[in-house]
């Protein structure tokens, strides 16, 4: 399995998603894109927590299967395009969030996220999170 994993589950795998590390455990190739990685550390230099956080940052970019994903001249076509297409349906998504969309799509990797805008990307493969009977 190859996934991107945004900004707000790696804050949940930071805040003890035993769950979500399971499964990024079993994944083959675990991308956080570059604008996801600028978003925690911004998160970061807002909180209380500082170097708590980016020691737990740290260990996770040290694993052998995760890697920073880095825009390209490809990744701004895909971002043109996904920009048209919302905003000719009306369905506008952050600026940052398209710009995960984009390189998740060039990639072609499955995209573990929470936010529902993603949704209006039907071509953006999502991770469906199995929930645990309690």
């Amino acid at each position: 399995m190859r996934v991107a994993i945004d900004t707000n589950r790696l804050t949940d795998l930071f805040r003890g998603d035993r769950a979500l590390a399971e499964y990024l455990d079993i994944c083959d190739e675990v991308w956080l894109p570059l604008v996801a990685l600028g978003e925690i550390k911004a998160g970061f230099q807002g909180g209380t927590r500082q170097p708590k956080n980016a020691r737990l940052l740290q260990s996770f970019l040290a694993k052998s299967t995760v890697s920073i994903l880095f825009p390209g001249r490809e990744t701004a076509e895909h971002y043109a395009r996904l920009f048209v297409q919302l905003k000719r349906a009306g369905t506008p998504v952050p600026d940052n969030d398209l710009w995960i969309a984009a390189m998740v799509l060039e990639h072609d990797l499955t995209l573990i996220t929470r936010d529902q805008h993603f949704l209006k990307i039907p071509q953006l493969l999502r991770h469906r999170e199995q929930r645990r009977p309690a």
